[in-house]
């Protein structure tokens, strides 16, 4: 059920002709509880599109009725008239739900440049009949109509103590962080005060979907939202929630992951040793960013020299001559030298594991990427097409 598990919300998902597929395009999450509090972290990308430009002041006093996301245009690059579809798609929604459009948050995602007037009809459109079928079930229908080259949809439900936690999730492709990676929706039926739920939310998302980092391209229009009703009249315990929070971010940003464009296989890529948990990141995401180290992992060849000229171009506390690297549970590297054999790692399965200890410090970090396939540059050299 996704974000209508938890008590006091409703959604809907509904083709409105954005896609030339007929495939549902434009979803509608309203909050019926008690309490309207919502978070929200975007992009971090200088380039934003005129959705994140609109629900960055909407969100500025923490208080959200409403989420409109459609796909099939991300609604970016498209001047003031952009701008003003995604002001008109807020007002449309507010005047059927009796709101302020000031509390309506907005979406979008797509091809960069699509936004002309044919998008904003359907849209808006797509807006009247999404609020015209919203219901309590609604939470998967929602979820289909905003993915794009995703495959599945992705939801995730958490229940807590007296109280639920639910989400969706689109992206396949453009993952990278930038305090969120793509458009995800999580709703809450506990009793939150605003500044618990704004913390709440970027710690998850720091170590969940900031650490996903699938093709190192940053988007246009990544937003993660948080819907706070208190319509369970229950309170959390803020370690407790925070908590749940975070095993549903990452339970969302596996999925995201696993249903990367063209991938063959998903990396973990844990750094030990550490001085810093910023030098733990910064080495992981140079890996996760390596072509050529991706490209391998793609033909099974287990090339650890790759790994150790990756991570020689950060800027992080170590001996590159003091460096251990697994893969996939065999040490191929031992104090920046060759320990066991190449032949001894099996990188047929989906499921890859790189260990990289770095021998200097206690702190950690773990990075999730794919491998760089035909596929994912052949899906992507046709994208627009």
């Amino acid at each position: 059920m996704s974000v209508t598990a938890p008590a006091g919300f409703e959604a809907a998902g509904v083709a409105a002709g954005l896609k030339s597929t007929g495939k549902p395009d434009v979803a509608v999450v309203v909050n019926r509880g008690p309490r309207k509090v919502g978070a929200a972290v975007f992009t971090s990308n200088r380039a934003k599109a005129n959705p994140i430009i609109w629900s960055q002041q909407v969100i500025a006093d923490r208080v959200v009725e409403a989420v409109v996301l459609n796909s099939g245009g991300a609604n970016c690059f498209t001047g003031s008239f952009g701008f003003q579809t995604t002001h008109q798609t807020a007002e449309k929604a507010a005047e059927l739900l009796d709101i302020s459009a000031g509390d309506v948050l907005v979406c979008s995602t797509g091809l960069i440049g699509t936004g002309d007037e044919v998008f904003r009809a359907k849209v808006l459109a797509g807006t009247d009949q999404a609020i015209a079928t919203l219901s309590a079930d609604g939470g998967d229908a929602a979820a289909q109509a905003i993915m794009t080259t995703d495959t599945v949809a992705k939801t995730a439900v958490v229940q807590g103590d007296g109280w639920t936690i639910g989400g969706m999730a689109k992206g396949a492709g453009m993952l990278a962080p930038g305090l969120a990676t793509m458009l995800v929706v999580v709703t809450t039926d506990a009793d939150l005060e605003p500044l618990e739920a704004d913390a709440a939310l970027r710690a998850a998302t720091g170590t969940t979907f900031d650490r996903l980092d699938s093709d190192g391209c940053m988007s246009t229009n990544d937003q993660v939202t948080l819907l706070a009703n208190g319509a369970s009249g229950v309170k959390p315990d803020l370690d407790a929630f925070r908590s749940a929070l975070r095993e549903l971010c990452q339970e969302l940003a596996v999925k995201l992951q696993g249903d990367a464009e063209g991938a063959s296989h998903d990396i973990t890529i844990e750094v030990r040793g550490a001085v810093s948990e910023q030098d733990a990141v910064e080495v992981g995401r140079s890996v996760a960013r390596n072509n050529l180290f991706k490209a391998a992992i793609f033909g099974n060849d287990p090339n650890w020299g790759r790994v150790l000229a990756a991570i020689g171009t950060t800027s992080a506390q170590f001996d590159p001559y003091d460096v251990d690297v697994w893969m996939n549970d065999v040490r191929v590297c031992t104090a920046g030298g060759p320990d066991r054999p190449r032949e001894d790692v099996d990188l047929t399965p989906r499921a890859t594991n790189l260990v990289i200890d770095l021998r200097s410090g206690e702190a950690s970090a773990t990075i999730l990427t794919n491998d760089l396939t035909h596929d994912y540059v052949h899906e992507n050299s046709a994208y627009a097409s």
